[in-house]
């Protein structure tokens, strides 16, 4: 896909953080938005944000947990505007801590909203992707899918789903012969829009901001490239995890700070991630 102008963008958790700043990144390449946040104030200032800026841009309430608000969006912006081009999966919550210090209720709701509601978002608007000319599919999950994280194990392992579900539905599609469908997995190291505030990168590394990581999957989509793997810490992960036997490879995540990375995050628990 050469160009995004006039194409329709969806983005899920976003009002805020990465989903605003993907917002602002795929407006300036000339797409039109379509913005879904749980929160409906923040939602209604990105919104307004956007258009002061000249960008066209549509909002919707949309709890990504409930199947059934996730229909009624598609039905409402069906009417209001039509189908859309381009799904971004970039709602979700963390919740840091102990294992046994974050509730039982706090694990499984961090499963319901990064992995359920990833998967029911998906499935409700993979019509419209099928029947777009220019498709595309785009997965927000995180260096940590590729690695344990202490004091982060749901949030984590949400993202080895999220990971797990793109790899799966590209593999499908290609095995479909619908690679024109394209599919993108965005695995960022920490983000900084205060939701991992406190967390320490890895060393070497620095925190990411929200616009450079926009500007990376807006690139992405447009050259159909299947991985977003930052900083360059992130693109070597994958071959150190499988490469090394596995206490050499916790050996060097250590020596990297990766294993004590939420340590100090004082971030803000169950907010969405974007």
């Amino acid at each position: 896909m050469s160009s995004l102008r006039l194409r329709r963008v969806l983005i899920t958790g976003g009002a805020r953080g990465i989903g605003l700043a993907l917002a602002h990144a795929f407006a300036d390449a000339g797409a039109e938005l379509v913005l879904t946040d749980i929160d409906p104030t923040a939602l209604d200032h990105a919104c307004a944000e956007l258009r002061g800026a000249g960008h066209r841009c549509r909002g919707y309430r949309l709890d990504v947990s409930d199947p059934q608000s996730i229909e009624a969006v598609r039905t409402r912006l069906a009417d209001d505007a039509g189908s859309i081009d381009i799904l971004i999966n970039n709602a979700g919550i963390v919740y840091g801590g102990a294992f046994e210090d974050v509730s039982l209720d706090e694990h499984l709701r961090t499963y319901r909203i990064n992995v359920e509601g990833t998967v029911a978002t998906t499935h409700v608007f993979f019509p419209d992707l099928l029947a777009s000319p220019a498709g595309h599919l785009v997965f927000l999950a995180s260096a940590s899918g590729f690695v344990g994280l202490p004091n982060g194990s749901t949030y984590a392992s949400s993202k080895w789903a999220a990971i797990g579900f793109g790899e799966s539905i590209r593999a499908e599609l290609a095995h479909r012969g619908r690679s024109d469908l394209g599919v993108t997995i965005v695995c960022p190291s920490f983000v900084d829009t205060g939701l991992f505030a406190g967390a320490a990168p890895p060393k070497t590394t620095r925190m990411l901001r929200p616009e450079e990581l926009a500007a990376k999957v807006v690139e992405a989509v447009r050259k159909k490239r299947v991985w977003v793997l930052e900083p360059w810490i992130v693109k070597i992960t994958p071959l150190l995890k499988h490469g090394l036997p596995t206490r050499l490879g916790d050996l060097v995540a250590s020596a990297f700070g990766a294993d004590a990375s939420m340590d100090r995050w004082t971030g803000h628990q169950g907010t969405d991630v974007s």
